[in-house]
């Protein structure tokens, strides 16, 4: 059956009265002969005859309304990965790596030093294993490890949380973008905690830094779809082991400076009966894919330099890209979201700019108390805040996640997730705003609705060194 996405609860409800108002209309002029103008004549005539139809298509509706509206979709927990502290990346490690490794020319050598130290990233970030052996080779076997630690760590995480029966899972969605083996991700997934036979696993791969957000709209389409209780467990890794570019491409290089350890994993349910136990509802999802551009399809290309080196290329355009992309989104995203005094001013300003000067931008922030934006990179952050004019405050978190934990790809939107929790910030009735980038390009937006206060979890990621948070440098 066919949903109404862009209608409220209450618009469907009354399109149900109006739709079934007239469908008597015209069952009573069939079946009795009389014809439609006649029976309204008698209606008018007859105001208790009215009543009564309009009582019957008032209960019809609201039952149709009940059975057929989406179940909501309830994210009962989530936990992100934390390597121990002998794994963290300082550029003292960097450095050291780079030079055993002896792959790279000393001009690249001192163009990655610059690169990561306009970065924003410090010294407490995550590498992976091979980066601290003594054969510097990444291996297949260090990517497969890299995804077992981090994929197990996170899951054990949440089944502990819920309290979920591992049985009673249904779906299992795995996204990384730059590893693919076989068997998949998810199958692994699937072996390790003996999930049930009738388990459907999907798993995505090569969709960059948004496909965290994909990964949950996808399972969110599953739950809205089903009228029976399913449970869905999110896992969203990326390996870097194998992405480790040994060339001399500058665009390449810049892969190493600022990609880190991370992975996140998400239980998600559509069972109403678990929501005083659940954190958050999902209220809306966008995606939006702006690859017919080529511009946009080129501004992070993986591919082979000169000397045959694979590496993702991150390309000049990117920033600029990630901003006209972003500016497409909002526009759809806008009038689902906003309130009415923001549209109307926003029409007002379209109405009468002219030339060179462009509509106003609406204020987000009107409509969420917190936002949540993906932490790919510096610019990238700085970026999203001049084209939605954010103050520094709200991109405090993203600017943070990025400092702490460096980019973990599309795991990165459930540490900054955490931070906001380790602050205090979320509260019942808050509404938090997602927003994420990807290879493409594809921008993404999930809205929640927060359902408890923060939590102070023992695992949060954030719990050891919240305290020193927000730090100056940046």
């Amino acid at each position: 059956m066919k949903s109404f996405p862009h209608l409220s609860h209450i618009q469907l409800i009354h399109l149900s009265f109006v739709s079934l108002f007239f469908s008597t209309l015209l069952f009573h002029a069939v079946f009795s002969g009389t014809s439609a103008t006649h029976l309204l004549r008698l209606l008018s005539a007859a105001p208790a005859s009215v009543s009564l139809s309009c009582a019957w298509c008032v209960l019809v509706s609201v039952l149709y309304f009940y059975h057929t509206r989406p179940r909501p979709v309830l994210l009962l927990n989530y936990a992100c990965f934390k390597p121990e502290s002998d794994r963290r990346c300082t550029l003292e490690v960097s450095e050291y790596f780079v030079r055993r490794s002896n792959r790279v020319s000393g001009e690249s050598e001192s163009f990655m030093r610059g690169i990561y130290l306009k970065s924003g990233l410090g010294d407490e970030t995550y590498a992976p294993k091979f980066i601290f052996e003594e054969n510097c080779d990444p291996k297949f076997e260090y990517a497969v490890d890299e995804a077992r630690e981090g994929m197990f760590a996170a899951v054990d995480a949440v089944f502990f949380k819920t309290g979920i029966d591992r049985r009673r899972i249904d779906v299992v969605i795995v996204t990384s973008g730059g590893f693919s083996p076989a068997p998949s991700l998810s199958s692994l997934v699937v072996n390790r905690y003996k999930l049930k036979p009738e388990v459907k696993t999907f798993n995505l791969s090569g969709m960059g830094c948004s496909s965290g957000l994909i990964a949950v709209d996808l399972a969110a389409k599953i739950l809205r779809s089903s009228r029976k209780p399913l449970y869905a467990i999110v896992v969203v890794i990326e390996s870097i082991s194998l992405n480790w570019y040994f060339g001399d491409n500058r665009s390449m290089l810049v892969t190493n400076c600022i990609f880190r350890v991370g992975c996140a994993a998400a239980l998600m349910t559509n069972d109403q009966t678990l929501r005083r136990a659940a954190k958050m509802e999902l209220s809306h999802s966008l995606r939006t894919h702006h690859g017919a551009d080529e511009s946009a399809y080129r501004a992070a290309f993986q591919h082979e330099d000169a000397e045959g080196y694979t590496g993702v290329a991150l390309t000049k355009d990117l920033i600029r890209v990630a901003g006209l992309c972003l500016s497409r989104h909002i526009k759809q995203l806008a009038p689902r979201v906003l309130p009415l005094s923001q549209l109307a001013h926003y029409l007002y300003s379209a109405m009468t700019s002219g030339g060179d000067s462009k509509p106003a931008v609406p204020d987000f922030t009107t409509a969420f108390e917190h936002l949540c934006i993906h932490t790919g990179g510096k610019a990238v952050i700085e970026k999203v805040g001049r084209v939605l004019k954010l103050h520094d405050s709200v991109t405090e978190p993203a600017r943070m996640t990025l400092h702490r934990f460096g980019n973990t790809s599309s795991s990165l939107v459930f540490y900054e997730l955490a931070y906001f929790e380790a602050k205090g910030r979320l509260k019942k009735g808050d509404r938090m705003w997602m927003l994420a980038f990807g290879t493409g390009f594809k921008v993404c937006s999930l809205v929640w609705k927060c359902l408890k206060d923060s939590p102070d979890e023992f695992d949060n990621p954030w719990k050891d060194c919240i305290h020193r948070y927000p730090v100056k440098a940046w």
